[in-house]
């Protein structure tokens, strides 16, 4: 069993969590972070860690073969506005580009997933180590969503996964049959906050995976901030895809929900043609 495992780290709190995970079970982490997003308290649950800018594909590359790795994981958000503005694109990162047809969220991951398995490092899927953290099916909370609520999850869901085949975003927001605001490079807080300011109390938050999507290191995810933002933006009820979502302290969501009357709901597929009993 090859006791190492690379570690792509973006922001938030699931790299320093699946770093901790790893030591547990005996891994040692090498970690490549990306200045200005990568959290550096991070650089104390790794055995190595290298910090890069986007774009320096060649010197992460450089930094796996120098410690034999041979598999990693991609976890972590990039502040996609950064994409802009923080990017030192070498060499392999012009060629990459160039070969491309198109930039969209999506290409971009799987062609640097590509390009990594074909330099012998296999990618793994995010939560291999944490399967726990997959939303499992069903209502979490004591509130259910209203009749009127499940008709806007619905049609949320089927706006959702449209955008999601554009490779536009993950989430929209939908109130009395209305699409409120749509997720796009912003993010899914900025989005609920948009939308907080156009409804009237009712709104509600969906959020899936693209069809498109590769589920190895590009699952949305949510946790304690994501219901927030819905409390201070008067948003009744989030909606997400049960076993394709990475949730945060689940239990403390669940608590702060319920001390706001927000309701959680995970569904997959079939059960779009739910009905409020």
């Amino acid at each position: 069993m090859d006791t190492k495992i690379g570690l792509i780290a973006g922001g938030g709190q699931f790299p320093i969590l699946f770093a901790k995970t790893a030591n547990e079970k005996g891994l040692q982490v090498y970690a490549a972070g990306f200045h200005n997003e990568t959290d550096p308290q991070l650089a104390t649950h790794t055995s190595a860690i290298e910090w890069l800018y986007l774009g320096q594909i060649k010197r992460l590359l450089k930094f796996f073969k120098k410690h034999h790795i041979r598999q990693a994981v991609m976890v972590g958000s990039i502040t996609k506005t950064k994409m802009f503005t923080d990017v030192r694109p070498d060499i392999k990162a012009i060629s990459l580009a160039i070969r491309m047809k198109h930039t969209h969220d999506d290409a971009v991951l799987r062609a640097f997933a590509d390009l990594l398995e074909q330099e012998g490092i296999k990618i793994k899927h995010s939560t291999f180590l944490m399967p726990e953290l997959l939303a499992p099916e069903g209502v979490w909370t004591k509130r259910k969503p209203s009749r009127a609520e499940y008709e806007d999850i619905r049609f949320g869901w089927k706006i959702a996964k449209e955008i999601g085949r554009l490779d536009i975003g993950q989430c929209v927001v939908a109130g009395a049959g209305t699409i409120l605001a749509v997720e796009a490079i912003e993010g899914t807080d900025a989005t609920i906050r948009r939308a907080g300011q156009l409804s009237n109390g009712h709104a509600i938050v969906v959020k899936v995976c693209k069809p498109i999507q590769d589920t190895r290191f590009d699952m949305p995810a949510v946790g304690v901030q994501t219901i927030k933002t819905m409390q201070e933006s008067d948003v009744s009820v989030l909606a997400i895809e049960a076993g394709r979502a990475v949730v945060f302290d689940r239990e403390e969501m669940i608590r702060l929900a319920d001390s706001h009357e927000i309701s959680i709901f995970a569904l997959t597929e079939r059960d779009q043609q739910i009905e409020n009993g």
